[in-house]
């Protein structure tokens, strides 16, 4: 099971089940939310609203499309430092 899902009262998040280093995401309220766990076992939350992008990401129909989206994203735009 996705350990990130949205609700009609928000985000369930089950950190237990997330790997270490692995980015989640999440479609919520017209906005993309991308979650990870590093390697010191802090969950991290990150806020996407630039509509273009949100578009983007919704338009993909499984999550590993979403996942190599987001991977070459943060590629393209040098976004890991």
């Amino acid at each position: 099971m996705y350990p990130v899902s949205p609700g009609d009262d928000g985000i369930k998040i089950q950190p237990e089940n997330m790997e270490k280093e692995k980015l989640y995401h999440c479609i919520f309220k017209d906005k993309v939310l991308l979650f990870y766990k590093d390697v010191q076992d802090v969950l991290n939350c990150f806020e996407i609203e630039e509509k273009d992008l949100v578009q983007k990401i919704k338009a993909l129909t499984n999550k590993d499309e979403v996942e190599k989206f987001l991977e070459e994203y943060i590629k393209q735009n040098d976004l890991k430092h």
